[in-house]
């Protein structure tokens, strides 16, 4: 059990690394935060540098999810007698990392939304737990399908946040990995209230 602690601490600084946030100021020279909608996230630093950069950042963040939970748990596991923690190990570093990024310490707690560090933690998942691949497609897809209609990125995120733990009860997930997930969403609908409401009042930007 305490070998799951430093698991999340450590996730927790990969995650608080801010990707978006650095890109901008060694290119730019100025703040996110000042900049654009102000988010310290792959969206926001697409706005500020562009397309390219801003994949770039996506992909960064999104890597970050990943690494903590297949790295932590690959180095981690081992020590962990019980296998009901072993099973928590990856769970518990993929949480941290999303707090991380959503909470960063190294800007006063300010980070993004947290939607690409979430895939990326369910890619790395996917590697361990039966049938996700698939759900994960399917929320991929759910999200390009609302984002080629709307243009709106946070109309694909909030949707397909509310949509994913469904998807996990209609594919037969285990209940640890449903409450997991729903609590995924609930991270993921918190950030988005403000994208939520302008999007209620048909003020939200379009990404392009």
């Amino acid at each position: 059990m305490l070998w799951i602690i430093p698991g999340i601490i450590i996730s927790y600084l990969i995650g608080s690394i801010p990707t978006a946030y650095i890109f901008v100021r060694c290119i730019k020279g100025t703040d996110i935060r000042q900049a654009g909608s102000g988010n310290v996230g792959a969206t926001n630093a697409m706005r500020v540098l562009g397309k390219r950069m801003g994949l770039l950042v996506l992909l960064l963040d999104i890597a970050k999810g990943t690494l903590a939970v297949m790295l932590l748990t690959g180095l981690l596991r081992d020590k962990i007698s019980a296998n009901a923690y072993k099973e928590l190990l990856p769970l518990a570093c993929g949480l941290g990392c999303i707090a991380g990024h959503n909470w960063t310490v190294f800007l006063k707690f300010k980070g993004g939304k947290g939607v690409a560090t979430t895939l990326g933690v369910l890619i790395g998942l996917a590697f361990e737990i039966k049938g996700l691949a698939i759900i994960l497609a399917l929320a991929l897809g759910t999200w390009a399908a609302i984002f080629l209609a709307t243009r709106i990125v946070s109309a694909g995120s909030i949707i397909t946040a509310i949509l994913f733990p469904l998807y996990m009860v209609l594919f037969k997930q285990t209940l640890i990995m449903i409450i997991f997930t729903l609590i995924l969403s609930i991270f993921i609908l918190y950030r988005h209230l403000p994208n939520l409401k302008r999007l209620l009042q048909k003020q939200e930007k379009r990404l392009f």
